[in-house]
């Protein structure tokens, strides 16, 4: 009887075994195979252009060979899964990023065609799960790169969405620095309001002044002087909004500086990132 029932459980662990790997085998099979020779931008909808493919292939290559860090950006016409549980599995598959750091990282869109919405997703491998933590991830999907998207533009919600990510991976801005400088961007918006209908007020009073000139001569628009304080202002005013958070040292430009990407270095993901809709 014991023997029997060893041998039920033992057959039972092994099919429990088999479920799994079929499963874990059909899971990849839903994922596209890397390329070669590998590249970091990986488009198999066609909606960027050459030039666009280009532009963001060399930044990242450059990125890449100044931090090791590996950013993988994959763009697909038809999810089978979670787009989650899609972009864990093209990061642990393709092997992104250095397997001794897993700095590897992500960007997985399924642009919005008909009725279906647009998604797109953040994974973070471990070792960038501490500096690109779940929100960050959601806020620079929801407020960087979505709102492009909902103009068509992927490739100016891509490059905005890595104007964030690279310095902050890279060290350069901590994520409290960049959430602290988006809320600040509220504050800058109202104190640029607040300045044009503070110069708004000055020039009608200076208006009405005019009028009343003795001299009759009286009406007459604002000077230049008063245009440029006015520039002036605005132009502080909007620099302030940004929180002055920036690309860093790896600008959105084409200009390639290196050679090609070099493949990928076996990176894991263990379930860090977040992403939205559209």
């Amino acid at each position: 009887m014991n023997k029997a029932m060893t041998y039920h459980l033992a057959i039972k662990k092994l099919s429990l075994s088999l479920l799994l790997a079929l499963t874990l085998s059909f899971a990849f099979a839903q994922v596209p195979n890397k390329p070669t020779p590998p590249r970091l931008v990986n488009d198999f909808t066609s909606t960027l252009e050459s030039s666009q493919i280009d532009q963001l292939e060399n930044r990242l290559v450059r990125f890449s060979d100044s931090t090791s860090n590996q950013i993988l950006v994959v763009i697909l016409g038809e999810l089978n899964n979670a787009i989650s549980a899609t972009a864990y599995e093209i990061g642990q598959k393709w092997g992104v990023g250095d397997s001794r750091f897993n700095n590897g990282i992500v960007i997985l869109i399924k642009p919005k065609t008909g009725n279906q919405k647009g998604e797109a997703f953040i994974a973070t491998g471990y070792g960038l799960e501490g500096a690109l933590p779940d929100a960050v991830c959601k806020r620079v999907v929801e407020y960087e790169m979505i709102p492009y998207f909902k103009q068509d533009d992927y490739a100016g919600g891509i490059n905005a969405g890595l104007d964030v990510i690279l310095p902050i991976a890279a060290g350069e801005y901590s994520h409290e620095q960049y959430t602290k400088g988006s809320g600040d961007g509220f504050f800058g918006a109202m104190l640029v309001l607040f300045l044009v209908v503070f110069f708004v007020i000055v020039m009608a009073l200076k208006q009405v002044g005019n009028t009343t000139n003795i001299s009759g001569k009286g009406k007459r628009g604002p000077s230049a002087l008063d245009l440029l304080i006015l520039g002036s202002m605005l132009s502080g005013g909007r620099g302030r909004s940004s929180g002055g958070f920036g690309s860093g040292g790896f600008g959105s430009g084409g200009g390639f500086g290196g050679g090609g990407f070099g493949g990928f270095g076996g990176g894991s993901f263990g379930g860090g990132g977040a992403g939205g809709s559209w």
